[in-house]
């Protein structure tokens, strides 16, 4: 059986046995470097990395004031690692539709569900298919209500020539969870268009402390530095940045294979139905929207190719609350299929 997802790992790690053994186990030499190979890699500046994603998504909305009870408007069609952080933040989670040719965020009904109480745009990029960037974008700025591309499946997908975390959107939140490329077992990232805002979560990352005035003269932890904002132990170690590291130098071979296995399917008379002009996926999966989508599936596994719908609406989980049926939802989900795509396919 051909996988749908498969983790990716370097076969030499020629450095770990150095690091395990340095002494210097926390973020570091290596975090630093992963840092910087990410910025370069997506030509940003206000970028950090973090232990995990769901920790990524906590700081975010820390860095830009949430508080329990405030109101953000997401798609039910996503990653429960995105959607759930936000609930367990204590924000009330508020489902827009979606388009159903895209399974992304319909700009439409984004602009219906906004009200005095909308705090936050969440703008998931179904499984590396990115959305109406420019169209939510535009609604945020209308309404003075800052927009997050959620990039949990993402990294290395283009809209209009400009790769996933430099679209101009306020704030940007990366995975790096095992089945992610790249992957560091676990992490994420975050990258902030503004200047202000990433200085502010750095502190946030890293429990509120200021590093530049915690300790005294003598390295002893000083009792003039408050604590005056809530914080997070978020740092990535220098264990999984190193692997970081290494994912960064083989991520444009593997993201290549992958845009030539799509071709592939293609070839093949197998459309990918996601596609739009402006956006150049990832092809971390190849998703199609197809008729007789379980006897489909049962016909694929039975030639060999894992397959599956990937998510199920996050509207049908009580957490979230009862908020009615969503059409654009309804009709993507019974049609949405997806079929290996990764760099592993011979």
């Amino acid at each position: 059986m051909i996988p749908l997802f498969k983790p990716y790992m370097p076969k030499q790690l020629p450095e770990m046995e150095n690091i395990l053994q340095s002494g210097q186990l926390a973020f570091g030499k290596w975090g630093q470097e992963f840092e910087q190979k990410l910025r370069d890699y997506i030509g940003v500046e206000n970028l950090m990395t973090t232990c995990n994603f769901s920790t990524a998504i906590q700081i975010a909305v820390t860095a830009i004031d949430l508080e329990p009870g405030d109101e953000v408007i997401a798609s039910p069609m996503s990653c429960l690692n995105s959607t759930m952080p936000l609930r367990a933040f204590g924000l009330n989670v508020v489902w827009a539709d979606i388009d159903p040719k895209t399974g992304t965020l319909s700009p439409k009904s984004v602009e219906e569900h906004i009200t005095e109480k909308t705090r936050l745009i969440f703008h998931n990029h179904f499984c590396g298919y990115i959305g109406y960037v420019d169209e939510i974008n535009a609604i945020g700025k209308k309404h003075g209500i800052p927009i997050f591309d959620d990039c949990v499946e993402a990294f290395g997908s283009k809209y209009k020539g400009h790769v996933a975390g430099n679209l101009g959107t306020d704030i940007s939140i990366f995975s790096f969870q095992t089945v992610r490329l790249p992957n560091t077992i676990d992490g994420g990232a975050i990258i902030f268009k503004d200047r202000q805002l990433y200085d502010k979560a750095l502190i946030v990352r890293d429990q509120g402390i200021r590093r530049n005035i915690f300790r005294d003269a003598d390295g002893e932890i000083s009792p003039n530095c408050d604590i005056y904002m809530r914080g997070f132990a978020g740092t990535m170690s220098d264990v999984n940045s190193y692997i970081g590291c290494l994912q960064m130098e083989a991520l444009p071979e593997l993201l290549v294979k992958q845009k030539s296995n799509a071709v592939r399917w293609q070839e093949k008379g197998i459309f990918c139905s996601l596609l739009r002009d402006e956006v150049e996926p990832n092809f971390w999966i190849y998703g199609m929207l197809v008729d007789n989508k379980r006897k489909l599936l049962r016909q694929y596994k039975a030639n060999g190719f894992g397959c599956s719908g990937v998510h199920l609406p996050n509207s049908c989980y009580s957490v979230f609350g009862d908020q009615g049926q969503f059409p654009g939802i309804m009709e993507f989900h019974n049609r949405f299929l997806a079929i290996p795509c990764g760099w592993w396919m011979e």
